[in-house]
């Protein structure tokens, strides 16, 4: 299936210059974002126990694929949206920073697990999210999104942890 039909471009949002994809087409048919969900998930069927879903819209292919593959999801969230105990990761943005965390009782060194977001671009909250996994013992089997746009460079961010990426569609 061709599901860069479904993503439509929007230029100029959310500011002057930058071009938007739009995933919005693709949830709202139930049948596309079904089989989307079943292309993402299928490869990873029987060699993960957990999806890792990354702040926001990571979470709404991440929920999916976990129940998709009948297993888990683990939130990554942006600083101070956790209960209890976190760890937490600061990086670079273009301009400035920013902070992602992980519940400490998530994950642990038994755990084999698929990062899953929406789209990967410059790939700063990625290769960031790769770490903190990481810090918990668990094993990274992949890094999968809908949508990847190479030219940005975030997927080779991505390889370059030695974690492999697979996306729906690149642009």
């Amino acid at each position: 299936m061709n599901y860069a039909d479904h993503i439509r471009t929007i230029e100029d949002f959310p500011e002057p210059g930058i071009l938007f994809y739009d995933i919005a087409p693709l949830l709202g048919n139930g049948a596309i974002f079904a089989n989307a969900i079943h292309d993402m998930a299928e490869p990873l069927r029987g060699r993960v126990n957990q999806v890792v879903g990354l702040d926001a819209r990571g979470f709404v292919f991440g929920a999916a694929m976990a129940l998709e593959l009948g297993v888990g999801l683990t939130m990554v969230r942006k600083a101070g949206k956790l209960p209890g105990e976190t760890i937490q990761l600061d990086y670079a943005l273009e301009y400035g920073t920013n902070t992602i965390e992980l519940q400490t009782d998530t994950l642990g060194s038994k755990d084999k697990v698929v990062l899953v977001d929406d789209v990967i671009a410059t790939g700063g909250t990625a290769v960031a999210s790769v770490e903190l996994v990481r810090r918990t013992g668990a094993t990274i089997v992949e890094f999968c999104s809908a949508i990847d746009l190479p030219s940005l460079g975030g997927s080779e961010l991505i390889k370059a942890t030695d974690v492999p990426v697979r996306s729906l569609v690149s642009f």
